[in-house]
């Protein structure tokens, strides 16, 4: 296999630092949050900035429209003339743009870097820096490792794909002791040099394939996490995950290749020599000295003890160790974290049936997790906007767990099809529909999951609109039911 990343997915600029000087023309494409703080960090640094958004005036944000006018930033919207992008020093993208477009394709034609606001980090960040990646629980992770930090007594920044972008932290004093991003494949497209001090790749199973040409190029963008690391950094890998391991099989085939003491992995396994040993509701942390004892942490009493939070405290524990956390600290951080809304979130249970809230699994891998954490039988409400994956992973744990599965969405047909013969099968118009019936049908001891497989974008706003929907859904029930 083959680690070069393939050139439609690579800024000119990938392999070099990224300045920005006085005077230069920046044009950021994409007015969501992220693009209007990076408009601003250019703005300081003296550059001359246009802002270019594919959507209509009327349909973006007015608040943002106004501050880029009192700042003094011209805006482009409707889409991306060749008039203004002919005029680039250096295009900066939002990480929901796709490179392909013909005007981005013409600038990297002409040598014109196209970049992400990571990529800005090598040449700007002066803090210490963990980056964490992965098709799920990357969120979960990041927050975790968050609330360890300031556990540990540590101040720390957290954002990247999550609240703040980085840009906000690089324009103002850079005065924390560590930064931890979450990044995305869609931000590791663009990002440039982008080396952290500790990475973590937590999985990768099949997503956004409404974006990539395979899942191999998909595979490859969050393999590149390590690619400019060197012996001092630290790689963290999920040693259960068949696809992260891949990237161990063909290591030789990196560009700064590898140095074994900087490896640590996590997993039940434990065919390893360093790293974290996830056995029953404990992490034990094992280390290649075999004079040094190992350290167990207890998470039977936390909300972290069940899979996939298991997994996801043990990523975490490792990359606290990395950063020089202290264990008692990683403990108290571990111990007071609560997981995230509409991931695996408790909302209700009447007449003895549980309801789950997993509206953030949006591709098969997390639904498989969720599905393997459940006990008992399980009535699924699935569906939305299909992001170009395969079903088919999901077809065990369908078969074998889920009473009846209710499909909504744009997706219910195509999913119809792929689970046909598994279980009961029923189509619905709304959310809504789905969760009376599944009320109607479920036994006690059974649990209605709403854990999707897919986007939310064809009926709601986003996924946490489609949680809270699940959730006001089954409120009414309970309401009625009492």
């Amino acid at each position: 296999m083959n680690f070069e990343k393939p050139a439609k997915n690579v800024a000119v600029s990938s392999l070099r630092q990224v300045v920005i000087g006085v005077d230069e023309h920046v044009i950021v494409v994409g007015l969501g949050k992220s693009g209007l703080s990076a408009a601003k960090f250019c703005l300081q640094l003296g550059a001359r900035v246009s802002v270019s958004d594919a959507a209509p005036y009327a349909k973006l944000d007015q608040e943002r429209c106004q501050e880029l006018k009192k700042i003094g930033v011209h805006l482009e919207s409707g889409g991306h003339s060749r008039k203004l992008f002919d005029t680039a020093d250096l295009v900066l993208v939002s990480p929901g743009v796709p490179l392909d477009s013909e005007v981005l394709i013409a600038v990297r034609s002409k040598g014109v870097p196209v970049v992400g606001e990571m990529s800005l980090a090598s040449n700007y960040l002066k803090t210490p820096m963990l980056a964490v990646t992965g098709t799920n629980g990357k969120t979960t992770v990041t927050t975790l490792l968050g609330d360890i930090f300031r556990s540990c007594g540590k101040k720390v920044f957290v954002g990247g794909n999550i609240g703040t972008p980085l840009t906000d932290y690089l324009a103002g004093a850079q005065d924390m002791d560590a930064v931890i991003l979450e990044i995305s494949s869609f931000q590791l497209d663009t990002a440039g040099n982008l080396k952290p001090e500790v990475a973590v790749l937590l999985n990768i199973s099949q997503d956004h394939l409404d974006r990539y040409e395979s899942f191999q190029e998909y595979a490859l963008s969050k393999y590149s996490i390590f690619q400019n690391q060197q012996g001092t950094d630290v790689s963290i890998i999920n040693a259960d995950d068949f696809e992260a391991q891949k990237y161990i099989e063909n290591k030789t085939s990196l560009r700064h290749g590898w140095e074994e003491r900087s490896v640590l992995f996590y997993g039940r396994s434990g065919a390893f020599q360093k790293g974290a040993v996830l056995q029953d509701k404990k992490v034990k942390l094992v280390f290649a000295d075999t004079s040094r004892e190992e350290e167990l942490v207890d998470l039977s009493t936390t909300r972290l003890r069940e899979s996939p939070n298991l997994e996801n405290s043990g990523a975490a524990i490792l990359a606290a160790v990395s950063m020089g956390c202290d264990l008692d600290g990683i403990k108290k951080g571990l111990a007071s974290f609560n997981p995230l809304p509409h991931r695996l979130t408790f909302v209700d249970e009447i007449d003895g049936v549980t309801y789950i809230d997993d509206s953030k699994a949006t591709n098969v891998g997390a639904v498989q997790s969720a599905l393997e954490s459940i006990q008992g039988e399980v009535l699924l409400i699935a569906g939305g906007r299909d992001k170009g994956g395969d079903y088919s992973p999901l077809k065990k744990e369908v078969k074998r767990k889920v009473k009846a599965l209710f499909l909504i969405g744009e997706a219910k047909d195509k999913m119809a099809e792929s689970f046909s013969g598994l279980t009961q099968i029923e189509l619905f118009d709304s959310l809504q529909g789905a969760v009376r019936k599944a009320h109607k049908i479920a036994a006690p001891g059974d649990t209605v999951l709403l854990s999707p497989a897919c986007a939310s974008f064809d009926m709601f706003e986003s996924y946490a609109a489609r949680g809270r929907c699940f959730a006001d859904c089954v409120g009414e029930m309970a309401r009625r039911e009492g």
